[in-house]
């Protein structure tokens, strides 16, 4: 298996909701968060619009949640269910063992994820 990309600096965990565990994150991803949350693309810009504030069946979703050294796009708290929007960099061979890797882990801490051609969010 391969590293998540932000494997250094001090680990921390996320905060799931009062009854489940702890989800880890790196602290080093972060500020990385922050900055993508500033600068998102118009398809989570419009996936966004349509999300937010519990707006599909009462489920609070995160943008540019961090998870387990990865910034995943969207986070479903409640759901644990991950929303990836993919650009066409994603289907370059390296993105896609990388994104199988990653997905592969995200799925051990039980999380659900699903992906999306970003085009397909901008039409839609």
């Amino acid at each position: 298996m391969t590293q998540p990309p932000f494997e250094g600096g001090q680990g921390g965990c996320a905060l799931i909701s009062k009854v489940e565990k702890m989800l880890p994150y790196s602290r080093v991803t972060k500020p990385l968060a922050r900055e993508l949350r500033k600068n998102q693309t118009g398809a989570e810009e419009l996936l966004w619009y349509r999300i937010r504030r519990k707006q599909i069946l009462g489920v609070q979703f995160n943008r540019q949640r961090p998870i387990a050294g990865y910034i995943v796009d969207f986070y479903g708290v409640e759901a644990k269910l991950v929303i990836e929007l993919d650009g066409s960099q994603h289907f370059e061979p390296d993105a896609l063992a990388y994104d199988l890797e990653r997905t592969k882990v995200l799925e051990s801490l039980g999380l659900k994820v699903i992906r999306f051609e970003c085009r397909r969010c901008s039409r839609n």
